[in-house]
C-alpha cells in the first residue's frame, strides 16, 4: 500500500478510534511493545467504535518475512505493508511534523482527526489509557 492509500483508509474510519502503529521485523521496541498492542486489540476487537493497523515500514522484498512474523507472533490486528519507504521524507511530515523517522511510533486518531503521538516504544498501560479516555 503507498502512504495515499494509507491516509484514505485512516479517514475511512471516521467512527472509530483509530490506533496506527508503525513498526518493523527489525526493529527491537517494535517486537517488544508487539504484544501489549495485540493483547489491546483483542480486548477491544468486539468494540464497534475501535480499529487498529499495524502498518509495517518492511521493505515489500521482506514481505514473505513479514507474513512469517505475523503467524508465528500470532498477530491478529490488521497488517499493511507500507510500500512507500523512498518517498518517507514526503510523508513522515504529513503524520506529524515532530516525527523524526524513527520507529515505533503510533498515531491516535478520532473522527477523523490526529488526537495523539507517541514516539517511541509505548507501553500497555499507556496504551489502554489513552484509548479508554478516547473511546466514548
Amino acid at each position: 500500500m503507498k502512504y495515499e492509500d494509507l491516509e484514505k483508509r485512516i479517514q475511512r474510519e471516521k467512527e472509530h478510534l483509530v490506533v496506527v502503529n508503525f513498526w518493523a521485523t527489525t526493529c527491537a521496541p517494535c517486537v517488544k511493545e508487539l504484544p501489549h498492542f495485540m493483547e489491546i486489540n483483542n480486548e477491544y476487537s468486539g468494540n464497534a467504535k475501535f480499529k487498529m493497523f499495524l502498518v509495517s515500514l518492511d521493505r515489500l522484498a521482506d514481505k514473505e518475512r513479514v507474513l512469517k512474523f505475523i503467524k508465528n507472533k500470532n498477530i491478529t490486528a490488521e497488517v499493511i505493508l507500507l510500500d512507500d519507504i523512498k518517498r518517507m521524507n514526503t510523508w513522515i511530515p504529513k503524520f506529524e511534523k515532530e516525527w523524526d523517522g524513527n520507529i515505533p511510533v503510533t498515531l491516535f486518531y478520532k473522527n477523523g482527526e490526529k488526537i495523539k503521538f507517541n514516539d517511541g516504544e509505548m507501553s500497555k498501560e499507556e496504551l489502554k489509557k489513552t484509548i479508554t479516555e478516547n473511546l466514548q
